[in-house]
This record gives C-alpha cells, sequence and structure tokens, in this order.
C-alpha cells in the first residue's frame, strides 16, 4: 500500500511545478532557447541574476526584482534561488563552491571579533543562512536552490536543484584556514561544506553534484545579430535619444550640432 493515508486536520501536499530534480523537457528548451537569443544579441555569458531571468521564463514564473530571504523565483506557492557556476567540464565536475551572500556575523549578532571563538562565529553564519531560508519558507510552501553549471565557450551546460534545507549548528565544526578565511567541517563525514571570507562576509555552501543532473549541450552557435537588424526590428527613430540638463530636463540643442 504506498498510497497516502487521507488524515484529518491536515492540509494537502505541498505540490511543486514538477518533482524535485525532474525538469520537463519544455523547461529544458525554454532554458536553451533563452541562452541562444542571449547569445545572438553579443552576451557571451550568464550572471546568477541572467540566469534567474532565464529560469523564470523557462517556468512561466516571476523574477523577483529584489530577492525574498534567498527566493530570486517564484511560480503560485513555489520558490527557487537561482545559482550560476562556471566549469571547464559541466558534464564531470563532482562537487560545485555556490555563492550564498553576503553573511556578517558583526552585524547581525555583534560579533566583533570573529576569530574569538570559530564554533560561536560559526553558529551565527548558520543561523543568518537559516534566517533567510525561513523568510522564504514564511511566504512559499516549497523552496529549492537550481544550479546551472556553463561553459559558454563550448556551450555544455548542467542543471540540477536540490531542496534548500536549514543547518544545524551543532552538527559542523569550523577551523580557519591558511588565507584566514573559515570553513565549516561537517563532524559526521569529516567533508568540507561551507567556506565563510571574514572580508566582505560572503558564505559559500560546497556541493556535490547529484548522478541525476540534467546534462545538455547547444550544438551550434546561432552567430550575432546585426544591430542595424535589430534596430529596424524594434523602429527605432532618432528622436528618441534626447539631450537632458544636469535636472534630467530636456535641453534642446541645434540638429548636427554634433554636441
Amino acid at each position: 500500500m504506498s498510497k497516502r493515508p487521507i488524515l484529518r486536520g491536515t492540509s494537502k501536499a505541498r505540490e511543486g511545478l514538477y518533482q524535485l530534480g525532474e525538469f520537463p523537457n519544455d523547461v529544458i528548451v525554454g532554458i536553451g532557447r533563452l541562452i541562444v537569443h542571449r547569445l545572438a544579441v553579443g552576451h557571451a555569458d550568464i550572471t546568477g541574476d541572467d540566469f534567474a531571468g532565464i529560469f523564470a521564463n523557462a517556468i512561466s514564473g516571476e523574477h523577483r526584482a529584489s530577492p525574498l530571504g534567498i527566493t530570486d523565483v517564484t511560480w503560485n506557492s513555489c520558490s527557487w534561488s537561482a545559482k550560476t557556476v562556471h566549469s571547464d567540464k559541466p558534464f564531470t565536475v563532482p562537487s560545485l563552491r555556490l555563492i550564498s551572500g553576503r553573511n556578517s556575523p558583526k552585524y547581525s549578532y555583534g560579533i566583533k571579533d570573529v576569530f574569538e571563538d570559530l564554533e560561536a562565529t560559526g553558529e551565527a553564519i548558520l543561523n543568518i543562512w537559516n534566517e533567510r531560508v525561513n523568510q522564504s519558507l514564511n511566504e512559499y510552501d516549497d523552496l529549492r536552490i537550481v544550479v546551472l553549471v556553463r561553459n559558454m565557450s563550448r556551450l555544455e551546460f548542467t542543471l540540477f536543484e536540490y531542496e534548500a534545507t536549514r543547518y544545524l549548528p551543532k552538527d559542523y565544526a569550523w577551523v580557519q584556514n591558511a588565507k584566514s578565511n573559515l570553513e565549516g567541517i561537517e563532524r559526521a563525514t569529516d567533508e568540507h561544506r561551507f567556506t565563510w571570507q571574514p572580508h566582505g562576509s560572503q558564505f559559500t555552501v560546497i556541493k556535490d553534484v547529484p548522478p541525476s543532473a540534467y546534462r545538455f549541450r547547444i550544438k551550434k552557435h546561432p552567430g550575432f545579430l546585426d544591430p542595424q537588424l535589430v534596430l529596424n526590428l524594434v523602429h527605432f527613430d532618432e528622436k528618441w535619444i534626447e539631450r537632458v540638463d544636469e535636472n534630467g530636463d530636456a535641453s534642446p540643442h541645434a540638429e548636427g550640432s554634433g554636441d
């Protein structure tokens, strides 16, 4: 009996756009289509914010103008944090360092010397992350992290996602490395799971690429659209270009003056 029993007083089970990590073909095609578009108009690379917009378009979701917690993309009650990482070998890279935002124990907890008690600093770092996850889950039922591993010169990509989780500080020990960064070590496995940089307060999560990740390539570079063709398509008129003064008000100038 694999069917879930119906219980009184419980809400409907969370249902996402698709099962975790099982990307529909139209989502993959939608991502590929927009990468091709970017190449055609002269964009050689993809930032994290670019990928958030691409992914939102591919799932007919919304790309938030500013993140909520760690949420960049939403669809109904589902949400995603979208990340992209360069790799020379996207198909075989075993693990990745995912930059997961600025994270300041000094600002959030008033810790003046982050090296005085590494365990206390590490706990603060993870609690800040956990609170950002909480902010997202207060608004959305489902929270995932979707990752695009890219090699834009070879047009090779790996896509995967995983459920965003809170981390229990007691499960990790913290050490200072040779670069004076802090490393979070999982006690149960002795594996390096996090890096935190005091300069810039950057928090990085180290994540294994799952075997089930979706790997694909774009077989043909589209070439580059002639800028004049694009201008013709949008019916560009020179009158769109308006000179303004220091207050932003229109400032007439003589036609053909070269100003």
